[in-house]
This record gives structure tokens, C-alpha cells and sequence, in this order.
């Protein structure tokens, strides 16, 4: 069975689901307004350079959802998606998702942004399989930690590596579709690596090695 692999934000979305829920947080009067924006805006210029720390990170990012109950959560998600996410939304996203399914592949995000965030977004693509970082719960709240290894850089491969060992399957035929310069230790994997409206440190290392690049925004 092909796989059909898709980074979620800035790829298969026109823009960053987790920075958008900070943001959210910040409107919507969650979070102290100017601290969290500040801290919030500085991740995300450290993700694009490169140099994000993803634990100091995800401590920030999943302190919120230790701190309210699941249901009030889970309306905020709701409001959140309705929107951040859906003026995301591209159509020939949608229509690279729906030629890979035409085709009979089996289709997977893998996300470095958080599965509370990003459950939703992939049920709007009508992607079944999701690999993302996992915010710990535990006695059904969360904690504010992470549970295994985060999603990111090498641990999107080492955390696709064991959903492949329990799902039967290999990389053989994969395809892999990306925006950012974090992704290239999965790049590097598949037989099919594709750079979607690349960074510039990514678009200059898909000409350099003959990878396809493709923009999907409107």
C-alpha cells in the first residue's frame, strides 16, 4: 500500500495551525494578551529559522490546556477552527489529497503541532490517519507535558517509523509533501519527497537534489 504523507501547517494549510491557536488564545482573552503574543510570535520565528527548542516550546504551548477543563477546551477548538482554520483552507490542497485517495493511497499527516489542535483540521481534510505530538492526559485533563517523543524534525521519522510497524507497512512508493527545512530528515526518506511553496533553505536543497516543487496556494 503507497503512502500519501502530508505536513499539515504551511503545506496542506495557508498558514500555521499552532501559532493561529495561540493567537486565538490571545483574542479571545485565555492568555495574558502582550506576554503570550511576545513568546508566542518568537517560537514561531525560531521555528522558521530553525532553531526551536521543542520542548521549551511545547511547555508553552500545552500549559493552556492544563489549566480548563476538556469540554471548555474542546468549544474553544470548535470556535478556533471555525475561525483560523477554514480561511486556511486551500482548494488544491484538497485536490492533491483527493488525486492521492483517486489513487488508492493510504493517507497520513504527520505534524509537529499538537493533536488537540489538529485532530479537527484533519477530519476537515478527510485524512483518517494523523501522527502528531501528544499532550499527556491523565484522569481524562491534561497535564501540560508531552506524551512520547514530539513530532518533529527526526521524531516525525521515528515516530512514523513505529505507526509503520504497527500498521504493516513500509515507505516503499512514499510520497512526503513539506513547506519547511525541519522536515528534511523525512524528506530524505521517501521515494517521493515533494516541496510544497518551500522555505527558502528547502527550496534551494529540492533544486539542488531534482525533488518536485509544487505551490498549492490559490
Amino acid at each position: 500500500m503507497t503512502l500519501a504523507i502530508f505536513d499539515l501547517d504551511n503545506t496542506l494549510l495557508a498558514g500555521d495551525s499552532d501559532h493561529a491557536w495561540g493567537e486565538f488564545l490571545v483574542e479571545e482573552g485565555i492568555v495574558d494578551a502582550e506576554i503570550y503574543r511576545q513568546a508566542n510570535d518568537r517560537f514561531y520565528q525560531e521555528y522558521l529559522s530553525g532553531g526551536l527548542d521543542i520542548h521549551r516550546y511545547l511547555r508553552f504551548a500545552l500549559e493552556p490546556l492544563a489549566l480548563h477543563e476538556p469540554e471548555q477546551l474542546a468549544q474553544w477548538r470548535e470556535e478556533f477552527v471555525a475561525r483560523k482554520i477554514q480561511p486556511m483552507m486551500l482548494a488544491k490542497a484538497a485536490a492533491l489529497v483527493e488525486d492521492h485517495r483517486r489513487q488508492g493511497h493510504t493517507l497520513l499527516i504527520v505534524t509537529a503541532t499538537n493533536h488537540f489542535v489538529t485532530e479537527p483540521i484533519a477530519e476537515l481534510l478527510g485524512i483518517e490517519h494523523l501522527i502528531a505530538t501528544e499532550p499527556e492526559m491523565i484522569n481524562g485533563r491534561y497535564t501540560g507535558a508531552v506524551a512520547g517523543i514530539p513530532s518533529f524534525k527526526e521524531g516525525k521519522v521515528a515516530r512514523l517509523d513505529d505507526w509503520l510497524q504497527h500498521q504493516d507497512l513500509s515507505l516503499e512508493g512514499a510520497w512526503f509533501y513539506s513547506d519547511s527545512h525541519n522536515d528534511l530528515p523525512l524528506l530524505e526518506k521517501v521515494t517521493h519527497p515533494v516541496a510544497v511553496d518551500p522555505d527558502p533553505v528547502l527550496a534551494e536543497h529540492a533544486r539542488s537534489h531534482g525533488w518536485k516543487i509544487i505551490s498549492l496556494r490559490d
